[in-house]
């Protein structure tokens, strides 16, 4: 094994391999004995696809091109399709309308042409029609209106509006006998995952609303996923005591069915997540995360007693019950998201596709530790450790080797212990990569999100920063060679780490928030308020933007820069790229920018992905001054 600098070493994943083999699964669905889900590929310019799985594992496609499977309600959009009786009725992203699916030959529309965006559907078979939110906008992107509204199966209407008057919607569901409808609904300034109410509502014999009222949730307490069982109870999951646990509906209270201090629920980005299912009135299957990790376990309703299942999973997405078992979405350090049916009478789990084709011997692997360490005000704060790894090189004596940080998304997100590839790109060529779980990230319970409140570009940047030091401290990574680097949320915390501390040498920003004043001004309606709670209310804080704002503060800036943008981003526009870009050229200091046509808030297309690596890499190499 030759002794070569690291960041230099050669390895099998390449750009070309991540992008090419590489898929990525949502929207898991089940009809019967028959599997949907939704396949994004890369190498078909982002097109996202409806797969059908038959009872004898036949799989083949529903939508064929020129379809593209996705909604834009809510920009992040999530739950893009529904199935009935082997029917598939979807959103096209090109028009935003409503199809039906009858088999890959016969496409047809449902919903007429209009500034109409749909999500979050499902089938009232009885009163043959769609029920879904609806997203409004005739006045514009961020006055969108948005309702429950049903649609007849008949087609040529826009839908019937049954609930409207919130600034949000999510989660309408039926009851078996058609009787009871429930929803989650809130407000600005308010996210999801900051508070939001559940609604329950009785039916007429038509289907519209004779009665309703709200039956938990708040400005403080986050209600997440609404079901019914097959049998009309109904469950949900909320946060009241701090943590977010399983509760069902009794008459007229709330009962707990399984108290545990971890996290159940995802926040809100996107419509129709899930984290447990109902497999029959006495069990149901459910995932919760441990400091990050994710666990699976069986809850007998009857004893209130719960089982925690052997899994070769730490991430477990979309669990749905089906007559064939329970059907999710798996990853682990080691293996890439799989769609797998865990056999619940056999213990046995069967997995029928992946969402890679590449094939990478275990030694390539670098398993990520997890690790804590501390940080501002006696706190303690988490992140994945991946150490460099590569079976053909080791480190050259002495040497110790360069540091990415990973700045996550949301910023209320977190980090992931799944196989990523890209992750795998930098660590089998000699890097040590670090995924911060920062102050404000979900799945550690209501009191470490809140750390964050006020505190965006301060808390986080103060982890990444503690992350970096502790590692440096540790004598496992080079305090000369530190970088970091992130998306969305993620690279705004990567431009104020890069402002507002010496720590590292280098970033790189992902459509990255500089300006937080223009961020407020121009985003969509969903986090138009958002800042309210990461910053204050504006213009109020005006102050307090433009304090921690990087792209006003370009005189602390002293180290290289590359940023990633997609010209279509509706999110973070472009502009703020650009803006920060001039900035730092009239300063001299040494910036790329990569624009991309086409792409929006993440990036979808084959190729800009491969070269988004292919920059960053060679960005390193030079800042660096790697030598092969």
């Amino acid at each position: 094994m030759p002794a070569s600098a690291y960041g230099t070493w050669e390895s099998p994943i390449t750009p070309e391999s991540i992008v090419s083999e590489n898929i990525s699964f949502g929207d898991l669905r089940s009809d019967a004995k028959n599997l949907y889900w939704l396949e994004s590929r890369p190498q078909e310019g982002g097109r996202c696809v409806v797969v059908h799985r038959d009872p004898q594992g036949k799989m083949r496609d529903i939508t064929p091109p020129p379809y593209n499977v996705r909604t834009r309600t809510h920009e992040y959009g999530g739950s893009a399709f529904c199935v009935d009786e082997e029917i598939v009725y979807f959103s096209h992203y090109a028009d935003q309308r409503l199809y039906i699916a009858d088999g890959p030959t016969k496409i047809s529309p449902l919903t007429p042409e209009g500034p109409y965006r749909y999500a979050d559907s499902f089938i009232d078979r009885a009163r043959k029609r769609l029920i879904c939110v609806r997203e409004d906008h005739t006045k514009s992107d961020q006055n969108a209106e948005l309702s429950i509204v049903a649609i007849p199966l008949a087609g040529n209407s826009h839908g019937e509006v049954l609930v409207k008057g919130n600034d949000f919607y999510t989660a309408p569901r039926l009851s078996p006998d058609g009787k009871q409808m429930v929803w989650l609904t809130w407000n600005h300034p308010y996210m999801p995952w900051d508070g939001c109410e559940l609604w329950l509502a009785e039916l007429d014999a038509s289907g519209r609303i004779t009665t309703q009222k709200c039956i938990a949730g708040g400005v403080n307490e986050a209600i997440f996923q609404p079901e019914f069982s097959a049998g009309g109870m109904l469950y949900f999951i909320s946060d009241r005591t701090g943590f977010s646990n399983l509760y069902r509906w009794e008459g007229n209270e709330a009962e707990a069915i399984y108290p545990l201090d971890k996290d159940f629920s995802l926040p809100y980005w996107q419509f129709g997540m899930r984290t447990y299912c109902l497999c029959s009135e006495d069990e149901i299957f459910c995932s919760y995360s441990d400091k990050g990790t994710w666990r699976l376990a069986s809850v007998d309703l009857k004893a209130k007693k719960a089982t925690q299942i052997a899994c070769p999973y730490t991430e477990i997405g979309h669990p749905l019950c089906t007559d064939l078992g329970v059907f999710f979405e798996g990853a682990s350090p080691t293996r890439p998201f799989e769609l797998t049916l865990f056999h619940n009478k056999t213990g046995f789990f069967e997995v029928f596709k992946s969402s890679t084709k590449k094939e990478i011997a275990r030694e390539y692997i670098s398993v990520p530790q997890t690790i804590e360490f501390p940080t501002e005000e006696g706190r303690t704060a988490f992140g994945f450790f991946y150490p460099p790894q590569n079976l053909e090189y080791t480190g050259k004596q002495g040497e110790l080797p360069p540091l990415l940080v990973k700045s996550h998304g949301g910023p209320t997100s977190a980090a992931s212990s799944s196989l990523q590839l890209k992750t795998q790109f930098w660590t089998s060529r000699g890097f040590a990569v670090l995924d911060v779980n920062y102050g404000g990230s979900s799945g550690f319970g209501r009191e470490y999100m809140k750390r964050l409140e006020q505190n965006w570009g301060v808390v986080d940047v103060a982890d990444c920063v503690n992350g970096a030091l502790y590692l440096v401290k540790k004598g496992l990574v080079d305090k000369e060679r530190l970088a970091i680097f992130g998306g969305s949320a993620g690279g705004y915390t990567t431009l104020s780490a890069l402002t507002f501390s010496d720590t590292f040498r280098a970033g790189a920003s992902y459509y990255g928030v500089g300006d937080l004043e223009a961020l407020v001004r121009d985003t969509h309606k969903f986090e138009s308020r958002y800042l309210d709670r990461l910053i204050g209310p504006y213009p109020e804080k005006k102050s307090l933007y433009q304090d921690r704002s990087p792209i006003n503060h370009v005189d602390k800036l002293s180290c290289p820069i590359i940023f990633f943008q997609g010209l279509e981003d509706k999110v973070v526009p472009p502009n703020q790229a650009e803006t920060m870009v001039d900035a730092l050229k009239k300063k001299n200091i040494p910036v790329e920018y990569v624009p991309f046509e086409g792409e929006q808030h993440g990036f979808r297309k084959a190729e800009n992905i491969k070269t988004a690596l292919e920059r960053e890499y060679a960005f390193y190499k030079r800042v660096f001054g790697l030598e092969f």
